[in-house]
């Protein structure tokens, strides 16, 4: 493993393994803000009771994302100080936005968990919304960040100098949009089904039903109308990869030749050697339509693209894959829900669909890890989109290697401790949260 390959691992490790924390942030204080709204309203003690136990797994993961996230950013300027130096005048304001809601968000949360008989209770409440707000606001500035090594802007780049640089061009550039939608979306998707996945098991051990069904409903019914919403998303977000990174959408599709009424592939497998793709369902013009909203349109194919300028095909594709069709899954299920939340058929009460619930428990997070594979690896060769290669950011610094085994022994220690205060914390609900 040479030193670009390994610092390239450790990014991804470390993205990985902070982006699950990062979508839990985003969402799990707006399930926390309805169960407790249902409290205010209606006295029953089991929502209160399920707000404590949600905010207190949220305080457990918040804590593991603070600690991950801070080290990812010292990553970007300790692996790649080339691109940090350059990048960071250009895109430094979400960054440091970012920071200003991670910390209006780490106030709130303390705020909302020990304020409890302590603030006037709507204001206690607000303090949870708060944790919510700035969560998702710290999510989007991240992802903006992002977008713009995706569609460099608020720059001019002449003779090799970034000159009249424009911090908010560069935040708002253009593909934050896009990025931000679907990756919100997903962050629901995700969270959704997790959670309720966990409360479908405990059901299903038939503890206290009518407390997990309460939380299986709130976090069923975001997930479900964000797993509606991805396909949409996803479509903008193809139009738009169509346009400024036609190379991406290549290896996404394992396109290898440019055409008109370019076929859709569905699984298959890509042999970049011969630029074929086997055992591959094809369906004639659709990604003519789904890149450019025409049947008869040309997709640009691999064959345009300069060869040291080509993403990889096979893992790009995969990751694509694995990410729509774990997304059409979670969709239909969503669907499934939300037509019984309208006919009342109570599908709730039945084994199979709570089954269905528990095997969803991890997808989410799996199509999110998956989309950000595509993000990244289909970027390649370059850090900076069309400016840097990720080769030309690289530390001078010798074995990263050894530093890449380090991070991989930290975060899987983090990981087993997360679990366990996790599997702890579930364990102690029948006993301290069931109670009406």
């Amino acid at each position: 493993m040479d030193d670009l390959l390994a610092a390239r691992y450790q990014m991804a490790l470390s993205l990985g393994f902070h982006i699950i924390f990062a979508c839990i942030g985003m969402v799990m204080p707006f399930f926390m803000a309805v169960s407790h709204y249902k409290f205010l309203k209606t006295g029953n003690l089991q929502y209160k009771n399920l707000t404590v136990a949600w905010s207190r797994g949220v305080a457990i993961l918040f804590a593991t994302g603070a600690v991950s996230g801070t080290m990812l950013s010292f990553e970007l300027g300790l692996l790649w100080p080339e691109f940090m130096k350059h990048a960071g005048p250009i895109f430094g304001m979400p960054f440091s936005l970012e920071g200003t809601a991670f910390f209006i968000e780490a106030i709130a949360l303390g705020m909302f968990l020990y304020g409890w008989n302590k603030f006037n209770k709507w204001f206690h409440w607000v303090t949870g919304l708060i944790v919510g707000i700035s969560g998702l606001a710290s999510g989007i500035l991240v992802v903006a960040a992002n977008a713009w090594m995706n569609s460099p802007a608020g720059f001019d780049f002449i003779n090799g100098e970034y000159l009249n640089i424009d911090p908010i061009k560069a935040m708002f550039n253009d593909a934050w949009f896009n990025q931000a939608l679907h990756m919100t979306l997903a962050a629901f998707v995700a969270t959704g089904f997790a959670v309720a996945g966990i409360h479908a098991l405990l059901i299903l051990k038939k503890q206290n039903t009518a407390f997990h069904l309460k939380a299986v409903k709130i976090s069923l019914t975001f997930a479900a109308i964000a797993a509606i919403l991805q396909p949409i998303s996803g479509d903008l977000s193809a139009k738009d990869i169509a346009k400024r990174q036609p190379a991406k959408l290549a290896a996404m599709e394992a396109h290898f030749h440019t055409q008109e009424k370019a076929p859709l592939i569905i699984g298959g497998i890509p042999d970049e050697k011969n630029e074929s793709v086997s055992f591959a369902i094809k369906i004639p013009g659709a990604l003519s339509f789904l890149a450019h909203g025409d049947f008869n349109a040309e997709v640009t194919g691999l064959d345009k693209i300069p060869a040291d300028e080509r993403p990889p095909v096979s893992i790009t594709h995969y990751a694509f894959q694995i990410m729509v069709g774990i997304g059409v899954f979670l969709m239909l299920t969503g669907i499934i829900f939300l037509t019984d939340l309208w006919k009342k058929s109570g599908i709730l009460q039945r084994r199979w669909f709570l089954i269905l619930l528990v095997i969803s428990t991890p997808l989410g997070f799996i199509a999110v890890e998956a989309g950000w594979v595509v993000t990244e690896v289909g970027r390649q060769p370059w850090i900076i989109h069309g400016i840097m290669k990720t080769a030309d950011a690289l530390t001078p610094m010798p074995g990263i290697t050894y530093s890449f085994i380090v991070f991989c022994a930290v975060y899987f220690s983090l990981s087993i401790m997360v679990f366990w205060l996790l599997y702890r914390q579930i364990k102690m609900i029948p006993v301290l949260y069931d109670k009406s």
